[in-house]
């Protein structure tokens, strides 16, 4: 009767939860004491119910007896099937009261249900961390202990996860077998389907209650909230740099192995992540399927547009604490703040120069190579950076989408605007420390304290001469070249 009146008299004296039939609360009891009776002969792992330990046994004898009579998909038990059957009617019988939001099973509206409670019952022993489910927190206690018990048979992979080791499977078998209906891509997990699809329908239920910016996935909601309590838990053991996600530890412990593990077919070049060698391969196809609906310009990457977007609302959500300059780019605000710092950790091995960024030191390596991988299609001219030849690129085409709003001159990048912008303003934040002369442009500064410093770094290579800028070495050597 009980099932009918939801009485439930068993209570759990460590959480309260409540139960109908004791032996609900004696199973639900094996949580709080870590209790597993039942071993698996085969392979010695415990559970705490005989019900999973025969679940288990079935992942050992590969017995599938259950198949959909839709697809043809085989399971080992009935419980599975009926749960697989929902795919192919598309029924979500399991509604959240809170918010509408429908499931296919109980298990996925409990699991939700988390998002309105903020109970997070389940603590790590080691770091004190909470978390909402148990298999949050199991996975979690990997990170401690360092297990990968799931290894791939193609490559020898491991991971923390049945779930991980699933999906990294299909890199081997290259299956896709979820289509977008808007644009067509595809997918390997139906999952990955679903968050593709918000791109299309802008959808952000995932709102930070600190700030109110919202978000498509809750991950990336998960992962914002940090910025707000500052917690890094991971730290680097080679720098001491710290980290509030252990994925982004492992993306940064590349940096001192030096491991580029993603390689392009087309031009061999590595990358330490995926996502990058996709944006890579981008160069390759020529695909730029994110679109500025008020300029008409197209984009590689959703995260580029997203950036893009900011030059026509103005946006520059980033801000220097030291001197309260904007930047529409964290990326920016980072190379600003080494302006009042002073720190330049990367040096050349070469000449001894030093530089505030990485990338400002590769492009400036390339000196000394005489590389330019960056070359032009209409008259074959190459550039060390991407940035120059596309600014290259407006000569052939005459584009000159940045318009002077006070006088109407238009220009091809927006650096060359914002440089023109200071003659109307009178704005010259560059000042030389020797004399007090001002400049509109750092560049320009810097040339000019080749006068008091007396640096000369073009040389000629016929007869040793050098010169304070590029210009006087070229109409020097016009001398050798026999012209006037």
């Amino acid at each position: 009767m009980r099932v009918h009146s939801g009485e439930c008299p068993s209570t759990c004296t460590s959480c309260g939860k409540s139960f109908k039939r004791p032996s609900g609360l004696k199973q639900h009891m094996t949580i709080h004491s870590s209790e597993r009776p039942y071993k698996c002969t085969s392979c010695g792992k415990s559970f705490n119910l005989s019900t999973k330990l025969k679940q288990h046994m079935m992942i050992h004898n590969d017995e599938c007896l259950y198949s959909c009579s839709s697809c043809g998909k085989s399971f080992k038990q009935s419980s599975t099937l009926k749960r697989h059957m929902i795919i192919h009617s598309g029924e979500r019988p399991y509604k959240c009261t809170s918010c509408g939001k429908s499931f296919k099973r109980p298990s996925g509206l409990k699991q939700h249900m988390t998002i309105h409670s903020s109970e997070r019952p389940y603590k790590c022993t080691s770091c004190g961390k909470s978390f909402k489910r148990p298999s949050g927190l199991k996975q979690h206690m990997t990170i401690h202990s360092g297990e990968r018990p799931y290894k791939c048979t193609s490559c020898g992979k491991s991971f923390n996860q049945s779930t991980n080791l699933k999906q990294h499977m299909m890199i081997h078998n290259d299956e896709c077998l979820y289509s977008c209906s808007s644009c067509g891509k595809s997918f390997k997990q139906s999952s990955t389907l679903k968050r593709h699809m918000i791109i299309h329908s802008g959808e952000r239920p995932y709102k930070c209650t600190s700030c109110g910016k919202s978000f498509n996935q809750s991950t990336t909601l998960k992962q914002h909230m940090e910025i707000h309590n500052d917690e890094r838990l991971y730290k680097c053991t080679s720098c001491g740099k710290s980290f509030n996600q252990s994925s982004n530890l492992k993306q940064h412990m590349m940096i001192h192995n030096d491991e580029r593990p993603y390689k392009c077919t087309s031009c061999g070049k590595s990358f330490n992540l995926s996502t990058k060698l996709k944006s890579h391969m981008t160069i390759h196809s020529g695909e730029r399927p994110y679109k500025c609906t008020s300029c008409g310009k197209s984009f590689n990457l959703s995260t580029n547009l997203k950036q893009h977007m900011m030059i026509h609302s103005g946006e520059r959500p980033y801000k220097c604490t030291s001197c309260g300059k904007s930047f529409i780019r964290p990326s920016t605000l980072k190379s600003h703040m080494t302006i009042h710092s002073g720190e330049r950790p990367y040096k050349c091995t070469s000449c001894g120069k030093s530089f505030n960024l990485s990338t400002n030191l590769k492009q400036h390596m390339t000196i000394h190579s005489g590389e330019r991988p960056y070359k032009c299609t209409s008259c074959g001219k190459s550039f060390i950076r991407p940035s120059t030849l596309k600014s290259h690129m407006t000569i052939h085409s005459g584009e000159r989408p940045y318009k002077c709003t006070s006088c109407g001159k238009s220009f091809n990048l927006p650096t060359n605007l914002k440089q023109h912008m200071m003659i109307h303003n009178g704005e010259r934040p560059y000042s030389c420390s020797s004399c007090g002369k001002s400049f509109h442009q750092s560049s320009t500064l810097k040339k000019h304290m080749r006068i008091h410093n007396g640096e000369c770094p073009y040389s000629c290579s016929s007869c040793g001469n050098s010169f304070n800028k590029s210009s006087h070495l070229k109409r020097h050597m016009m001398i050798h070249n026999g012209r006037s």
